[in-house]
């Protein structure tokens, strides 16, 4: 069990650095949306090509992200009945759900998206739009982002058994680290605090 959490938390680093550097894509998917209307209202010019960039980076920022998620536990849930069992039963329904309904599926998309992607790299598909873009890196991003989900699944998986096992703490607690923003104003309340 000792490799099995080393393993963990390799996993749990390398999916905290693919979602911290992924999320920079949002910003980035706001200021090609901004510059494209702006060049459009401005000069009455567009481009279906920064259209489907805008696509082609929001579902970069969906795929890639969906491990970092499940990693620090932010993904939608429905507790209102297991809400009121114990942590115990709770991790149990979380590896029963990992093992017969996460794992299987997002293997399955893994699996069946690699032809398709295959498929559009041989032929060197295009967007149908005019002037639109390659299709290949968007289909490759389908059996990369459930390839990174399966290996958090995994990590979920491992820590989660060695919680009913006693060898760490409770993996579903939240660790909420503060914001710059409210470091700040942490830092600025205590500085008035000492001001008085």
């Amino acid at each position: 069990m000792i490799l099995l959490l080393k393993l963990s938390q390799l996993i749990d680093g390398l999916t905290e650095r693919i979602g911290r550097l992924t999320y920079w894509l949002i910003l980035v998917a706001v200021l090609v949306s901004a510059g494209n209307a702006v060049i459009r209202y401005a000069f009455n010019m567009s481009s279906n090509a920064w259209l489907e960039l805008q696509w082609y980076l929001f579902s970069a920022v969906f795929l890639f992200c969906a491990g970092y998620a499940l990693l620090h536990n932010q993904h939608v849930r429905i507790d209102v009945i297991s809400g009121r069992l114990s942590k115990r039963v709770q991790i149990g329904i979380d590896i029963l759900g990992t093992v017969f309904f996460l794992l299987p599926m997002a293997i399955a998309i893994m699996w069946l998206s690699w032809p398709v992607f295959v498929d559009a790299y041989r032929h060197n598909e295009v967007s149908t739009n005019v002037g639109g873009l390659i299709i290949w890196p968007a289909r490759l991003m389908v059996p990369v982002g459930f390839f990174l989900l399966v290996l958090q699944g995994l990590s979920e998986l491992i820590k989660r058994i060695a919680f009913l096992r006693g060898l760490i703490p409770d993996p579903t607690e939240k660790q909420e680290e503060s914001s710059p923003e409210e470091q700040l104003a942490e830092e600025i309340r205590k500085q008035r605090g000492q001001a008085a």
